[in-house]
């Protein structure tokens, strides 16, 4: 005999010539109304919180294209981030190194329910381009080729840049387009002559093709690599297609080396990430542009070390209402990075971008009692000593039950540019993925990439998501929404029903 219930509580009977196809039938009916109630649950969630989906689950079937041939990296700024993620990669396809760090490569996505026993690994789960398809070129400054500048950067061992010589030397660096007045600490002879910025433009747009040719890409991503520019807030001239091109024939000041570079890349239809804290892409100029040209962009700045810190710290606090009185955070870093943040402009626009991570993260307008009177401090000292083996160090004052103080103390010895390098790699498979995929490729802002930068963009109006583990469910709940997944909520109450 079997005994169960369907997913509307009916209980049925059902007799069994065998006890064990009795066992079988019943945990059979068990399982589908399960799955059923689990589908009402959700549903019902949805409903509930507001959100709704435009359209019904859809399948892979014609919806992504395939990542056929090679793809093209073109990085403004080929210094201490940019060659090691370049000699990362081809460490890995020699099989000299492993891609730690790299959810694309390593990362699994959960699918279904928990009993369920389904984790692909995300590049077997959507279509991303394989390593061995990925060709580079860039631009800077400097002239060395990329074993020279990853020599000089002093972030890989040379007896790993020795095995990689040959392959990091054929990389040399196109002519930067530059401007002194936007990053005050560094000068370098590889720059481009113009008779104005639209001419500069242009010549980055002939770099692109260029590139696309000789190297026999199919599709191209820009990641900008380069330093954090002077701050600078938007104007007129950013505000739409029109009035920018306007403002690049009359060599308006604000319009920033980075802006050339993604207004180029991205005319030429190509995404475009924002590795800096720039303005560069976060205007309406480059929403409109993007979307125009079905170009991908996000960003900005790179999330690596005490900002990562925060956004795990900080949510634990929110989420057992733990009390912050303040949070100072100082850094030390040498490398070109450090030099460039030792100017007051540079360092203003990295400073706006690591202040805001705990005002989002915290809501203190919704909890006034425990974050409504914060003090938080960022500092960053240039240290050449260090070069690319930053630290960064937290003191944080946080209360609790009764208003009774404590501390925490956080001291992050840790290399920027290998925290960063995964995140270049994840970025350029998945702006690809991106605009290979119809549901993504005309939205301009990819939001569900927030995971990866410390100060995330969205549409006018919206206030980011900063909260790591938040970002982290917005990326895979993504990549399951365009197989044609369930999403997954957590909820769980399927299982003990």
């Amino acid at each position: 005999m079997a005994d169960w219930w369907d997913a509307d509580g009916r209980r049925h009977r059902k007799q069994f010539s065998t006890a064990s196809s009795a066992r079988e039938h019943e945990h059979r009916e068990t399982a589908l109304a399960h799955a059923e109630r689990a589908g009402r649950e959700m549903k019902l969630a949805a409903r509930s919180s507001g959100s709704k989906r435009s359209k019904p689950a859809v399948t892979d079937t014609g919806t992504i294209e395939p990542a056929k041939g090679k793809l093209g990296v073109m990085i403004p700024g080929m210094g201490a981030v940019a060659t090691t993620f370049v000699a990362g990669v081809e460490a890995i396809r020699k099989g000299l190194a492993k891609p730690i760090g790299s959810l694309t490569q390593m990362g699994t996505v959960r699918l279904g329910k928990r009993t369920d026993g389904r984790s692909p690994k995300v590049k077997e789960f959507v279509p991303l381009a394989g390593l061995d398809d990925l060709v580079f070129t860039g631009w800077d400054i400097f002239e060395d080729n990329m074993f020279e500048s990853a020599s000089n950067a002093g972030v890989l061992d040379y007896r790993l840049l020795d095995q990689l010589k040959p392959f990091l030397s054929s990389i040399t660096p196109r002519p930067a387009v530059f401007d002194h007045n936007y990053v005050k600490k560094i000068q370098g002879p590889n720059v481009k002559k113009g008779k104005s910025k639209m001419d500069l433009a242009e010549q980055l747009r002939q770099d692109i093709r260029d590139f696309k040719k000789s190297s026999g890409a199919s599709r191209l991503v820009t990641m900008w690599c380069g330093s954090t520019e002077s701050y600078i807030e938007p104007t007129e001239a950013h505000q739409s297609l029109k009035a920018f091109e306007k403002a690049l024939r009359e060599n308006d000041e604000m319009i920033a080396p980075s802006m050339m570079y993604a207004y180029a890349s991205l005319m030429e239809g190509v995404p475009f990430a924002n590795g800096a804290p720039n303005l560069t892409v976060d205007l309406p100029v480059m929403l409109e542009l993007s979307r125009k040209n079905e170009a991908p962009i996000c960003g900005k700045d790179f999330k690596t070390g005490q900002t990562l810190m925060k956004t795990v710290l900080a949510p634990a606090f929110k989420a057992r209402l733990l009390g912050l009185s303040g949070w100072y955070s100082t850094n030390i870093l040498g490398n070109r990075d450090g030099e460039v943040l030792d100017d007051p402009g540079s360092f203003k626009t990295k400073e706006e971008s690591k202040l805001g991570v705990l005002e989002h993260i915290l809501q203190p307008s919704l909890y006034p009692e425990l974050y409504g009177n914060m003090y938080h401090k960022v500092r960053i000292n240039y240290y050449p000593p260090r070069g690319d083996n930053k630290e960064g160090w937290d003191n944080i004052d946080i209360f609790g039950w009764l208003g009774y103080p404590m501390q925490i103390k956080v001291d992050f010895l840790c290399r920027d540019s290998i925290l960063a390098a995964p995140i270049v790699l994840d970025l350029v498979l998945f702006l690809d993925l991106a605009q290979r995929c119809s549901e993504l490729k005309g939205l301009g802002i990819q939001e569900w990439l927030s995971f990866y930068f410390k100060s995330p963009m969205t549409v006018p109006g919206l206030y980011p998501e900063h909260d790591l583990f938040i970002q982290s469910m917005k990326l895979k709940n993504t990549l399951r929404h365009l197989k044609g997944e369930e999403m997954i909520t957590h909820l769980g109450l399927e299982y003990y029903d």
